[in-house]
């Protein structure tokens, strides 16, 4: 605030001089805003104040009281119970969390995100939700149910009269260049009004299947939960997240669309929990490098990294490296992927998938199974590109260096898969050194790495390995596609580009 009255001054005694030294003749004199009035942009509103009026009342504080147990950091020392419990013992801590909601229905049904009502660290506890109006009058909310993987969450307060609550409009409507406002509580700043447009329709944030609103009207930390309106009044989406490098607002928020949160919203104001189709695989976008490998055309489908045992792509047939491009008749695309379509498909439908294996088209048809909680799919997850970035010394590149892929390979033996920790009757060739300047080094390949098949097929000599990179070289493509396995590690296909001559 000094600087603030600082930079404020010295802008005052600056007109100052100015007025003393002017030659201007004194006088009547117009200010250039006097009776100025901004013409609005075509399509909105001279000022959003009356529509912000009637909404605000609707939109609501959101806060929690929590019991963290930290763990006493002279555990196990002489210090232990100068410094925390008895016995150096966990140490119970409260914690706050703030966030914002609105309400959907008179007699006081709350809409809020996940995140907002979840605690706050590992082995933390909720002791109490509390909703405040924009009238501070404090409601203790019951939690009705909650969805993980929508983030979005319900409560329940008991209001001494009927309150005012706002309706949802119709997301699919949206479209880019649209104006939206949005209402919360940032910072703890209640009944904050931020006002922008409709960036991005449809944006994905490496969810799977997410689908959000992107947005640059201002949202930032305690925004969440809040509602983004369009200029008919109506919630067309939830600020949920923002992507920014400070923390702070950049301009780009993410709203989670009505279309998807109102079936989530009205299965959990029933008490029900939400139920997802499952298909059972683990996939990876079809990026430039494994499209040029097969190929095909880039973001048109999405690649089989792993299928898992017994669920429905298994008894269907679809099988690790296949790419699947259609379900149910509909495009799987980056704004279509296979997670959100699979997700919002009926339990128990039976549907045709549509894939591509080893550059032929065929279509199988699977039954689609419920969606298994999230700890049991992180048992099933696969880890990705990054897994091959660890550093590894490695012996001379001479070898690799001569080869077009970068790598030097020697046939996988008993003794070599008993080294390197494999099952016995693993099949492939060993990677014996990598070159460092090559795509498959910067791709973190490395010493002790088994190619099990190139461009699906099996490698199991280094002619097999040279003869699958002749064959992409005289269908004109760049790149081939790799099964690579790493002790520890379920097998990972990888694109790797092939140096240029």
């Amino acid at each position: 605030m000094r600087y603030a009255y600082a930079i404020t001054g010295a802008l005052l005694l600056g007109g100052t001089a100015i007025a003393v030294t002017s030659n201007q003749p004194l006088g009547a004199q117009t200010a250039q805003n006097e009776g100025m009035q901004a013409a609005a942009p075509r399509g909105a509103p001279v000022s959003f104040a009356d529509m912000v009026e009637k909404l605000q009342p609707a939109v609501v504080n959101i806060s929690t009281k929590q019991r963290v147990k930290v763990q006493n950091p002279f555990a196990g020392t002489p210090f232990g119970e100068m410094f925390g419990a008895p016995g150096g013992a966990p140490q119970t801590r409260q914690a706050q969390s703030l966030g914002s909601g609105f309400i959907i229905s008179a007699d006081g049904y709350v809409v809020t995100n996940n995140h907002v009502v979840a605690p706050g660290a590992e082995g933390a506890t909720i002791d109490s939700i509390t909703v405040t109006l924009t009238n501070r009058e404090e409601y203790t909310a019951k939690l009705v149910g909650r969805d993980v993987a929508s983030d979005l969450a319900v409560l329940k307060i008991e209001p001494k009269k009927p309150l005012p609550f706002v309706k949802f409009g119709d997301s699919t409507k949206a479209r880019v260049g649209d104006w939206v406002i949005a209402i919360g509580n940032p910072f703890g700043l209640g009944g904050t009004v931020t006002a922008g447009i409709i960036s991005a329709v449809h944006r994905n944030t490496g969810g799977g299947s997410d689908r959000f609103l992107q947005t640059d009207a201002s949202i930032n930390q305690g925004n969440s939960g809040g509602p983004m309106f369009d200029m008919n009044g109506n919630v067309i989406g939830i600020n949920s997240q923002i992507l920014s490098p400070s923390g702070g607002n950049v301009g780009i928020g993410f709203s989670i669309p009505s279309e998807q949160a109102v079936p989530v919203i009205e299965t959990l104001r029933k008490g029900q929990s939400v139920k997802r189709g499952y298909l059972g695989v683990q996939i990876t976008p079809l990026s430039e490098d494994i499209a040029d490998s097969l190929g095909l055309a880039k973001n048109r489908g999405e690649f089989i990294q792993g299928v898992e045992p017994g669920q429905g792509a298994d008894k269907a047939g679809i099988k690790a490296g296949d790419v699947i491009v259609k379900v149910n008749n509909r495009e799987v695309t980056p704004d279509e992927t296979l997670s959100f379509i699979v997700a919002n498909l009926p339990i128990g439908s039976r549907v045709p998938i549509e894939l591509i294996r080893n550059g032929q088209r065929q279509t199988v048809t699977a039954v689609v199974a419920e969606r298994p909680p999230e700890d049991q799919l992180n048992a099933f997850a696969q880890q990705g590109d990054d897994d091959f970035n660890n550093p590894q010394d490695q012996p001379d590149t001479g070898a690799a260096a001569q080869q077009s892929l970068g790598v030097a390979v020697t046939p996988l033996t008993a003794a070599i898969a008993r080294q390197l920790g494999v099952a016995a009757d693993t099949r492939g060739v060993v990677i014996t050194t990598v070159d460092p300047s090559t795509d498959a080094g910067s791709k973190g390949l490395r010493r002790g790495d088994i190619i099990l098949s190139a461009n699906n097929r099996p490698t199991l000599s280094e002619a097999d390995l040279k003869a699958a990179i002749a064959q992409v070289t005289a269908a004109g493509r760049n790149a081939v596609l790799l099964q690579v396995l790493r002790r520890g590690q379920p097998a990972t296909f990888i694109g790797i580009r092939l140096r240029d001559k």
